[in-house]
């Protein structure tokens, strides 16, 4: 089935948007629990711009999920201000607002009792649509999330997989348009194999609604690869630093970042660009044929290839036609400009 993208609802919400994202920024925003001597929170800053994903990560006990809670009022603040497009969450009645942020959880949380279609319409249901724009719009999602409305819409939870089941859970989560999305390790019980797909799929997805997204993982690598930005948290909730992957990776603010994020964050950082980034060899019309790889392939892999198989690769185009070649001089030398010149982490 093609990938042609969501009809845009007509509906407003609350907000008086029009199935757009909207920024979101916390502004010394903290949280403690009664009896608890120290704060879960102690006061957490940073803006997400609309459309962005913002992954937040970092050890057990920062409060990354605290985080997300305090954002649709799950959980009160002890203090602070957090603003959708603008506008204090406080501002509105919780279930109000929470009808208006996509949530999708680990466990996912499909209601068992309910067809896979009917899960889908839950939340456009509580709004008051009608029944043919709620039809209207789970085939749309169906199609979205690229899964056959007419094969699995009448089956109840139980008899997807996992993968089915947490690609249903992002349909219902964007089923009323939500300005604002918040996922808590969304695909952290998924297999490795089918959660990279899902990781993938999602991204995809998010290149065709921009929404804002605040994205909780434990798992560093999926915050470099799922975030626009990161929000890395010490224990005890102080945020260590908030950058784009490129600038973390290059540029650790401190030795705990620098650690959190990994010693081989040359290697990582290689997964944020392409073949296309790097200077190529010329191709000569009738070179032997070496093993080729597209100009879109990552770095990362692009290293993998050149290692295994030791020798040379051929850049090709979309059109599949020789556009240069890659060596391993040229990534080597692209990881030594990389080092950050400071010394941080080494």
């Amino acid at each position: 089935m093609p990938w042609t993208g969501p009809r845009r609802s007509a509906a407003k919400t609350a907000f008086g948007a029009d199935a757009t994202a909207l920024d979101l920024e916390l502004r010394d925003v903290s949280k403690r629990y009664p009896g608890q001597h120290e704060p879960a929170i102690p006061g957490l800053s940073l803006q997400v711009p609309a459309g962005e994903i913002c992954a937040l990560v970092g050890p057990s006990g920062s409060g990354k999920t605290t985080a997300l809670r305090l954002i649709n009022r799950m959980v009160a603040p002890t203090g602070g201000e957090i603003l959708l497009g603008g506008r204090s969450v406080l501002d509105r009645p919780a279930d109000e607002l929470r009808r208006e942020i996509g949530y999708v959880i680990q466990q996912i949380g499909l209601f068992p009792h309910l067809t896979i279609a009917d899960n889908v319409g839950a939340v456009p249901r509580l709004l008051g649509w009608s029944k043919a724009r709620i039809a209207d719009r789970v085939a749309e999602l169906f199609e979205l999330i690229e899964l056959d409305a007419g094969e699995i819409g009448d089956r109840y939870p139980s008899q997807l997989s996992g993968g089915q089941r947490q690609r249903v859970g992002v349909a219902r989560a964007l089923a009323a348009d939500p300005p604002l999305m918040l996922m808590d390790e969304p695909f952290g019980a998924i297999d490795p194999i089918n959660r990279a797909r899902l990781q993938d799929e999602f991204l995809r997805l998010q290149d065709r609604v921009r929404k804002t997204v605040v994205f909780v993982t434990h798992d560093v690598d999926e915050a470099i690869k799922m975030g626009d930005k990161i929000a890395i948290l010490r224990r005890g909730g102080l945020l260590a630093q908030y950058a784009s992957p490129d600038e973390i990776l290059a540029y650790p603010a401190d030795s705990f970042v620098a650690e959190f994020v990994g010693a081989d964050r040359a290697l990582k950082r290689l997964g944020l660009r392409t073949v296309a980034d790097v200077a190529l060899d010329r191709w000569a019309e009738g070179r032997v044929p070496e093993p080729s790889i597209p100009r879109t392939a990552n770095l990362r892999d692009a290293l993998s290839e050149l290692l295994g198989t030791g020798t040379d690769l051929v850049v090709v185009g979309e059109d599949g036609a020789p556009v240069g070649v890659l060596t391993l001089a040229a990534v080597s030398g692209l990881i030594g400009e990389d080092r950050d010149p400071r010394g941080v982490g080494a």
